[in-house]
């Protein structure tokens, strides 16, 4: 079973709508990085536990990214700054030395193994060659190609080996495995992959019946509108891939679609699943809950529509997914 496929990466701010979370071509103002559980320890190791446990890898090693260039590492990397990857670090026992956020908002269900990790702020674009320096990274991960544009990663590459996805939110699993392969952690990636394996699982047994035949969607909320959301990414991949919700039409090829009033008709779904992005699209919620013509809904009459905590559901990560689906397994199948 594949962790995560999916098509382009759904752009998170005003700046970074270009890339950070490009899937969603008409949701482009998220609060969330770029960038679904296996369990985690409360506790992330040290830099020297990381050492230590990626000493067992051989190094120096060399790797071709995404993009073709050549990383030379000569060991074992320590002090990564990788932003929109930190569920994926974490997963695999590492501190980033630096986390995304667009101003003050950072990945808020990551916060407690975090709370003390600076924050690379991406408001106003991508760090500076200064800022990311200020770090020391011994390896910086950029998580799509998008960043790597307009000289970036020639003034990166020259502070520390710096390796490039395409679109590490395309496919989840892969590149859990080559930040693995990259941090001397590839065992640890394999028992992630397997823990998330069972869990899904686990889920999909205690879900049978509500899934069953049933199709599922997400409405997004933010500060530009609301918008449904397809199977391609986040919470929408884990409720169609994972859990085995079907898609609704609207969004049956699409990672996403804008949505109005006098289109709610049209929405077949048997479960919505509501979120506010970063509490940015209150009024949009408000508009679409008070309306008539969603009171009329035989979802809302019928008790199938849920407000979930936007925090996993609209990031990227095995943390993340295993928090979209204990939340839809808590709702679903208490």
């Amino acid at each position: 079973m594949n962790v995560r496929r999916a098509g382009k990466l759904i752009v998170l701010c005003t700046v970074l709508c270009a890339g950070l979370l490009a899937a969603c071509s008409s949701d482009n103002d998220s609060a969330g990085p770029p960038a679904a559980t296996a369990p985690a320890s409360s506790e992330a190791p040290s830099a020297v536990e990381s050492s230590a446990q990626a000493s067992a890898a051989v190094y120096p090693q060399s790797f071709q990214d995404e993009l073709g260039h050549e990383v030379k590492l000569p060991a074992a990397p320590v002090r990564i700054f990788a932003p929109g990857l930190e569920d994926s670090l974490l997963v695999l026992g590492v501190t980033p030395v630096a986390q995304w956020a667009n101003g003050n908002v950072v990945p808020a269900y990551l916060q407690e193994r975090m709370a003390s990790v600076p924050k690379a702020d991406f408001a106003a674009g991508l760090p500076t060659p200064e800022t990311v320096m200020s770090y020391a990274p011994d390896l910086i991960v950029l998580n799509n190609s998008y960043y790597a544009e307009n000289g970036v990663y020639e003034k990166y590459a020259k502070i520390a080996p710096t390796y490039v996805f395409s679109n590490a939110a395309t496919d989840i699993e892969t590149s859990l495995r080559k930040l693995g392969e990259l941090f001397g952690k590839s065992a640890e990636a394999e028992t992630a992959l397997e823990d998330y394996r069972s869990k899904v699982d686990q889920a999909k047994t205690k879900l049978a019946a509500a899934a069953d035949g049933k199709k599922a969607v997400i409405i997004r909320f933010n500060a530009r509108g609301m918008f449904l959301l397809g199977g391609d990414y986040y919470g929408g991949y884990v409720l169609a891939h994972d859990l085995g919700f079907g898609k609704i039409k609207l969004v049956e090829h699409e990672s996403s679609a804008d949505l109005s009033l006098e289109i709610l008709p049209e929405l077949d779904a048997d479960y919505i699943f509501l979120v506010n992005d970063s509490q940015t699209g209150n009024a949009f919620l408000k508009e679409l809950t008070e309306s008539a013509l969603w009171k009329g809904m035989k979802q809302v009459k019928n008790g199938n529509v849920y407000e979930v905590q936007d925090e996993s559901w609209l990031y990227g990560g095995l943390i993340a997914s295993g928090n979209v689906i204990d939340e839809t397994v808590r709702l679903l199948a208490p």
